[in-house]
């Protein structure tokens, strides 16, 4: 049997109701009851008409009754709904927040900076967890190669981008390597690719590996091992985070195993930069809720998130998570802003 749909009895005098619902218990965070609903929802209606509404909003699966109460709560579907039809954004405030957060980030002085910065505003301004990954690597452009060599065919690579941004990475080769050819390899990188991007900078020295693979001197196969080992592709996407702690401040999530599997999932990182992958090609903010996320370890949680762009093209996301009934009037427009207010910030630096 097919589960029911809204039909002429999901009216608007349901549809406050649920609204009502939802709100309250987002504010509350306790089962929402037939008398509550009566005061809070400005209608005239009995508590006897409201209690059948509720039964019907129930065989539509928009609330459930907890067995410890006879209130009712929002499942997924009732969310969902409430998120696309019946929600009121929060439009006050937004230029004030805007120039709150540019005024943050004014002292950062390269993308790690600003990525931290935004995620410590996202945090503190939701009071959840405020994620965004780091822009990935195609987008950034080389300044200035160094090669150090290290033990156990191990070299550093200190690598300038963008506005003098350093980012160390340690390399793992075939064979050790002194330091002269080091200097070498890092005065062929400077001088032939200084300013370029970094997928034109991998891209050359794949297509000449392939094209003059017979002649290669030993400079060149050294250069392309290098390449293939510190431009691979999105092999360095990662994220910031920030608030995790504030997740232990809401009941649905404050189970010691819930937040151990949960924190754990934000050690691994997999599933996270997985769900966020999926946010790199929309456009806009994005809500996932509950299961809806396709990750078991978020079936309590929301993530609200938005991806933002560097010279028109997306770079990177960011977003908040937290339980789900967060307070999505409020927290979709922040990350509306955020993500914008990040981008311009890039887009004057680079």
């Amino acid at each position: 049997m097919s589960p029911k749909k809204p039909d002429k009895i999901f009216n608007e005098r349901a549809q406050h109701l649920l609204k009502v619902l939802v709100q309250r218990y987002i504010e509350e965070g306790q089962p929402v009851g037939s008398k509550t609903l009566v005061s809070a929802a400005n209608m005239e209606l009995s508590p006897a008409t409201i209690r059948n509404i509720m039964s019907e909003l129930e065989d539509l699966g928009f609330v459930e009754s907890p067995h410890t109460s006879a209130g009712r709560v929002p499942t997924i579907q009732g969310y969902r709904f409430f998120v696309d039809s019946l929600i009121n954004m929060q439009s006050t405030g937004r230029n004030k927040l805007a120039e709150e957060l540019q005024e943050h980030l004014k002292r950062k002085e390269n993308t790690q900076q600003l990525v931290a910065g935004v995620s410590e505003f996202l945090s503190g301004i939701t009071k959840l967890a405020g994620i965004v990954t780091l822009p990935r690597m195609q987008r950034l452009i080389l300044r200035q190669l160094e090669f150090i060599p290290l033990s156990n065919k191990r070299v550093l690579a200190i690598l300038v981008t963008g506005d003098q941004e350093v980012q160390n990475r340690i390399l793992h080769l075939h064979r050790e390597f002194d330091a002269d050819e080091l200097r070498q390899i890092s005065n062929f990188f400077n001088s032939n690719f200084s300013g370029q991007d970094i997928p034109r900078v991998r891209d050359t020295l794949t297509q000449q590996m392939h094209r003059d693979h017979e002649h290669l001197n030993q400079l060149m196969q050294a250069a392309v091992e290098m390449a293939e080992n510190l431009f691979a592709d999105d092999s360095r996407e990662d994220y910031v985070l920030a608030g995790q702690v504030n997740l232990m401040g809401f009941d649905e999530l404050s189970n010691v195993e819930k937040l151990r599997q949960l924190f754990e999932a934000f050690n691994q990182k997999r599933d996270i930069l997985h769900l966020l992958d999926q946010c790199v090609s929309s456009e806009g903010v994005q809500i996932f809720i509950g299961q809806e996320s396709g990750y078991k370890i978020f079936n309590d949680c929301s993530v609200v998130t938005s991806p933002y762009s560097l010279d028109g093209k997306v770079i990177g996301v960011l977003g908040v998570i937290g339980p789900t009934r967060m307070p999505y009037d409020r927290v979709i427009p922040i990350v509306d802003i955020t993500a914008k207010v990040l981008g311009a910030a890039l887009n004057s630096k680079f």
